[in-house]
């Protein structure tokens, strides 16, 4: 969310950012909310200030009927605008998780994915003197993929990862893990399994609330029998990415200044549910339910030069493992249309993948500003001792399968093996799959 106070002065500019992001919000309605909402709490205020003076007045002696009538009347009149505020509030709390942060100045201005702008190109799309095979049938000829029965148990987009396939992926996790530890990360495996706040703290929620229409997001419908055998009913969730439980781990804390950044890099199995990807990529495993990724995640002062810093020492991070899988990729700025409410700037990473004859999507960085830690309640004490929310930022180091698939389809070989690339090699065991 936004401070209030910058939205009451700057309303033109959150419109003007609304509409760019594609975002319906009402601020005019908001600021009235807000207006009311702070008229309501000056009246509380000034009710308890005459129940406390009448209680006063009285204290020692038996009220006097006057004064029994005039308390009746202001605890009905408290009661009545105690209930007007609550109603208030939740109207002005169901727009105000709407409110966009504004972009970059640099961030494009488009409507959708194809207004995101190419900023770096590394290496050319894969030629091949033969006919090359997609991942399915290169995984399939090389027992690597089952899809058919992990259909079979898991459903819809459920798969096996199978023999040097595994190693394969599990390199990719630990290569990860080793550039990011090596860069002053420090690691962590968080809780998959989280509570509601962390969801919407970082922003998964496209409202106050969870939507199963519109949240790509499983929820677990169990209850929680606690240690004295209690039952406790409280809605749990499956995270997409590492991001929410990492940037949870300080909800509701104070952070000191000598401290930050903080710099994490959280490896979690994820989860989504894919709901608004009906008919797209149906074929092979590009997108799935269930998947691995290492994330990184930064905190860092209430500074946007040194925000804008770690975003960039993300990306480039992002790129060198690209590089260093000899996987020809781009970087893309992501246009307004095609950023979520809080981003700041945003860049996806893409690996060229042959048989889509056009580069897929592995990985996104993202700069929030203090969008998140205001729902969160992240904040540090500055060195004069005054407390500012800090900023936040994520973004993918690797995930899990479609780098899997872009190695497969770039280094196989016209005799339907696979290269394995040479920072794989030593948790593959193998130069080549055949």
């Amino acid at each position: 969310m936004l401070d209030i106070k910058f939205i009451r002065e700057n309303p033109e500019k959150i419109k003007e950012a609304a509409k760019n992001k594609n975002i319906k919000v009402d601020i005019d309605l908001l600021l009235q909310f807000d207006k009311e909402r702070r008229r309501l709490i000056l009246k509380i205020d000034e009710l308890q200030a005459k129940r406390n003076k009448l209680a006063k007045d009285a204290k020692g002696q038996k009220p006097i009927t006057e004064q029994i009538r005039e308390g009746a009347k202001l605890k009905i009149e408290s009661s009545t605008t105690e209930l007007e505020l609550k109603i208030t509030n939740e109207e002005y709390f169901n727009l105000m998780v709407k409110v966009p942060t504004i972009p970059s100045s640099d961030t494009p201005i488009g409507k959708d994915e194809n207004d995101n702008v190419e900023v770096y190109q590394c290496g050319k799309p894969t030629k091949f003197d033969f006919e090359p095979k997609d991942h399915m049938t290169l995984a399939k000829d090389l027992d690597l993929l089952d899809v058919q029965r992990g259909t079979k148990v898991a459903g819809y987009r459920g798969y096996y990862i199978k023999n040097e396939a595994v190693m394969l992926q599990m390199g990719l996790m630990m290569l990860a893990l080793e550039k990011l530890i090596s860069r002053g990360f420090t690691p962590i495996i968080p809780p998959t399994l989280v509570r509601e706040f962390a969801l919407f703290g970082s922003g998964y929620f496209a409202g106050k609330e969870y939507d199963p229409e519109l949240d790509e997001i499983y929820k677990i419908a169990n209850n929680e029998v606690l240690s004295d055998g209690t039952v406790k009913k409280e809605n749990k969730f499956l995270v997409g990415t590492a991001e929410p439980s990492l940037l949870a781990y300080y909800a509701n804390e104070i952070l000191d200044e000598k401290d930050l950044p903080l710099k994490l890099c959280g490896f979690s199995q994820c989860y989504r549910s894919e709901i608004g990807s009906y008919g797209k990529d149906t074929k092979g495993i590009y997108r799935v339910h269930e998947f691995m990724k290492v994330e990184q995640v930064c905190i860092s002062r209430a500074d946007i030069d040194e925000s804008n810093e770690l975003q960039t020492q993300m990306v480039e991070i992002s790129k060198e493992l690209h590089q260093d899988l000899g996987l020809p990729y781009r970087v893309l700025q992501i246009c307004t249309g095609d950023m979520s409410a809080g981003k700041y700037k945003m860049f996806d990473l893409e690996a060229w993948m042959p048989s889509r004859n056009s580069y897929g999507e592995t990985g996104s960085a993202s700069n929030f500003l203090d969008w998140q830690s205001r729902r969160l309640n992240v904040k540090y004490k500055d060195k004069d001792g005054k407390n500012k929310y800090v900023y936040m930022l994520n973004n993918t180091a690797l995930p899990s399968v479609r780098p899997m698939i872009a190695i497969l389809e770039n280094y196989q070989q016209k005799d339907g093996s696979i290269i394995v690339p040479e920072v794989l090699r030593k948790w593959v065991g193998k130069e080549k799959i055949g």
